[in-house]
């Protein structure tokens, strides 16, 4: 008779560990309305009413409450498709940190030259645009919505015109087309015929656009198929399908005398807690059924709070490791470095699904503006640089290139390896591509301004 013996361990997760992963990747929307949701089922949960300074001194929550305050244009996100949430199945890609108008706005800022004031102009215009990348309100009541003086905003929507998507911020279709044939070089009809005659050509009174111009027609049918190349919704590509978001930040970053500190702000959320009246009458009441009933009410109310309070220690945590990790990119002018979920999981001697269900959903603000925490891990580009760090230099020197004679993709690469990116001639083209910009001979631009076909 033979005896086979075996070990098998197993995990089994407990109600209380499922419960905490579940919260712990709740938005800081989902977590309050899982609280209140908690109060109304459960009497042995109750609210009590949030500070809105948590733990934090009052010095500190003035600072925090100055940088909301000048910083309102970034409060405004638009929310990813449920099925794209995961950032496991996100991190490590480029996949959701260059999909909105913003973000995309925003990181072209950033090189640019102006001053302070201006840039932060420049975001807040950026997060007015509308789905279609115009400026619908007025600047004067813009003015006075920033806080920004009427002439810094001129500014900040003179240089927010000059980014990409050509035709970005402009405040009718006639601009946003005047935009994009100035981008192209186009000083004749068709420029004419977008500042002042729109209408007429969407009549097609042909004759009296020559007439007004002193043009033939056949030179009107020509700037027409210029135009009808021009696109109208600039912004267009990175709209959502859902509505923009108010968003709260879950955290901030504030610079001291320790450096960057992450601190939670937790006074926009209800705070849970047991409930004094129920607890006593669990111990006082004569009746089994009732105590038994209490008793598992406030096991579930007690497991609650516990799971809420490791989601903030967990979230801050996290956060705090991401800031040690980058602190390059808070610094002016500064830019994200290589960062994995592995790296933040291995700092803390946690899971990287942990880390994942951590930064779901999660944003941090900063004197930059107001980011998602999956905004900064990113993949190694070349010579220890980001993705986006070298898509951003590639992008300069596109943008710096002498149009007569584009960059190859090989003398892109030779660049590139000079600024410390060192990434092969494929890799290059392959960026070039994700980037939305052409081959050499695609951006070269013959005498007149007119783009080689």
């Amino acid at each position: 008779m033979n005896l086979e013996l075996s070990l098998k361990q197993t995990l089994k997760l407990t109600p209380q560990m499922l419960q905490s992963m579940e919260i712990l990747q709740m938005s800081t929307l989902e977590l309050g309305q899982y609280i209140q949701e908690l109060v109304q089922s459960n009497p042995a949960a109750e609210l009590s009413e949030p500070t809105g300074q948590g733990d934090e001194s009052e010095e500190m929550w003035q600072r925090l409450q100055a940088m909301a305050d000048a910083d309102h244009q970034n409060r405004q996100y638009v929310s990813a498709d449920r099925e794209e949430l995961d950032p496991l199945a996100r991190v490590g890609t480029d996949g959701g940190l260059d999909d909105t108008l913003v973000l995309h706005l925003s990181r072209q800022l950033e090189r640019s030259q102006a001053s302070t004031l201006v840039l932060r102009g420049g975001q807040f215009l950026a997060a007015c645009l509308d789905e279609d990348g115009y400026l619908r309100d007025g600047l004067e009541e813009l003015a006075q919505a920033s806080r920004l003086p009427l002439g810094i905003l001129e500014e900040s929507l003179a240089l927010l015109q000059t980014l990409d998507p050509p035709g970005v911020g402009a405040q009718d279709l006639s601009q946003c087309l005047a935009i994009q044939l100035r981008r192209r070089g186009e000083t004749g009809p068709a420029l004419d015929i977008a500042l002042h005659h729109l209408e007429r050509l969407g009549k097609r009174q042909y004759h009296a656009i020559a007439q007004a111009l002193g043009i033939s027609q056949e030179q009107v049918l020509q700037a027409q198929q210029v135009i009808q190349s021009l696109d109208p919704r600039p912004g267009a590509p990175f709209a959502r399908r859902e509505a923009p978001n108010y968003i709260v930040p879950d955290l901030a970053v504030v610079a001291g005398e320790q450096g960057l500190t992450v601190v939670y702000q937790d006074g926009y959320l209800p705070s849970l807690q047991l409930s004094g009246y129920y607890c006593a009458l669990q111990k006082q009441s004569a009746d089994a059924e009732v105590r038994q009933y209490l008793t598992e009410k406030i096991r579930q109310a007690q497991w609650a709070i516990q799971a809420v309070e490791q989601r903030r220690s967990t979230l801050l945590s996290c956060a705090q490791a991401i800031v040690d990790r980058q602190q390059a990119f808070f610094a002016p002018g500064g830019h994200l470095v290589p960062l994995r979920l592995a790296d933040i999981a291995g700092d803390l001697s946690i899971h990287e699904s942990t880390v994942s269900r951590a930064i779901r959903e999660k944003y941090l603000q900063c004197a930059r503006g107001v980011y998602p925490l999956s905004f900064f891990f990113s993949r190694e580009g070349g010579g220890g640089s980001s993705v986006h760090r070298v898509k951003d230099l590639l992008s300069r020197l596109v943008e710096e290139e002498d149009k007569g004679k584009p960059l190859s993709d090989q003398k892109l690469c030779q660049l590139l390896e000079e600024q410390g990116c060192a990434i092969s001639r494929r890799t290059v083209a392959k960026y070039r591509d994700e980037l939305g910009i052409p081959s050499a001979s695609g951006r070269k631009q013959l005498p007149g301004g007119k783009e080689h076909s």
